[in-house]
């Protein structure tokens, strides 16, 4: 988090447009308080945002802490944040209130959860503690939530995100595209994982279900935000997003012994190998299609930083490939491709 730039408001109109609409709609507000002086508001902070065209402030008033999302259109619609927003609310989870709202000017003035994210309690021996408080979150998502209507996470959507790894990482940052050999053993391997996805119970997934995205509230609870690109799909999804983190890398015993939890309570059905099974490919599906969105936030969008934190999706990607020779000959040639980063 920082301090705005004084000279922001006069280098950046929309930032100039985001503070006059605020000021217009705060005073009738729910969180003007009856009798308050008509105050300012205070102390705009830049919140760290995420790897989309959305900007985060954090503002003060009448000594209470706001969150602004800044959603440029077109790049950003806020119809689906409100959707999800309110469904994760109607089966008891907390994702932000809102307290005001311009569709068409794409700004929202949202409850502040605070700085806690889970990414700042990540630590060794923390992870049962930290899973026991997920856990309960992945099954009223995976139960609970309305789904219904939501874009659907089928082959052809999971599919254009396994090219990103050719076409982004490959192709745009090793700078060697797949033979001709190579391109039938990729789609073999990405046939594997996308019909082991399709096999899966479908429910809502939050889809950026990890450590950056929930909020340790000060009553104890759990905050959820980036949700807004939430669809119908695989069941182990949530799971794998949570286990798989960017920041920590467990130890595989301890993430066989927390997808076992995990099956015992979303699906007991699912015999424990297959549930295994589901989790695993699910992750290679998420961490290549991770390694291929990093490299496009690099050479396409100008994100520094996200290139740097590569190398643990690939490891990730380099102890699962190994265990399942079934997916075919990409299990001999992609990981050099991937050790050659």
């Amino acid at each position: 988090m920082t301090d705005i730039d004084a000279n922001l408001t006069e280098s950046d109109p929309r930032y100039r447009q985001l503070q006059h609409w605020l000021g217009s709609v705060v005073q009738n507000s729910p969180i003007h308080p009856s009798g308050a002086a008509k105050g300012v508001l205070m102390n705009w902070q830049a919140v760290t945002g995420d790897a989309s065209a959305r900007r985060y402030f954090r503002v003060s008033y009448c000594d209470q802490s706001y969150i602004v999302m800044d959603a440029p259109p077109p790049q950003e619609a806020l119809g689906p944040f409100i959707d999800i927003a309110g469904r994760l609310q109607a089966s008891g989870l907390h994702a932000p209130s809102i307290f005001a709202a311009d569709s068409e000017a794409g700004f929202l003035l949202l409850e502040d959860f605070g700085q806690t994210l889970f990414q700042s309690l990540l630590a060794a021996d923390q992870g049962q503690c930290l899973f026991d408080q997920v856990s309960p979150l992945l099954s009223v998502m995976a139960k609970n939530t309305a789904a219904d209507g939501l874009p659907l996470y089928n082959a052809t959507r999971l599919q254009a995100e396994l090219d990103l790894f050719p076409q982004w990482f490959c192709q745009q940052h090793l700078g060697q595209g797949f033979s001709r050999s190579e391109q039938v053993d990729w789609l073999f391997l990405c046939d594997q994982l996308i019909a082991t996805a399709e096999a899966q119970p479908q429910v809502f997934v939050h889809r950026e279900f990890h450590s950056c995205n929930l909020h340790q509230l000060k009553n104890g609870g759990v905050g959820i935000i980036d949700f807004q690109d939430a669809v119908l799909g695989p069941l182990s999804y949530d799971l794998v997003s949570w286990l798989w983190d960017r920041y920590i890398t467990w130890p595989r015993s301890a993430l066989e012994t927390w997808i076992e939890q995990a099956r015992l309570v979303l699906a007991p059905d699912i015999s424990a190998s297959q549930w295994l099974r589901y989790c695993d490919f699910m992750a290679l599906q998420r961490n290549l299609k991770i390694i291929g969105i990093f490299a496009r936030l690099h050479y396409r969008d100008n994100k520094d930083g996200y290139l740097a934190m590569t190398p643990r999706f690939i490891d990730y990607v380099l102890d699962l490939l190994p265990r399942y020779p079934e997916l075919g000959p990409a299990c001999d040639w992609v990981p050099p491709w991937l050790q050659a980063r």
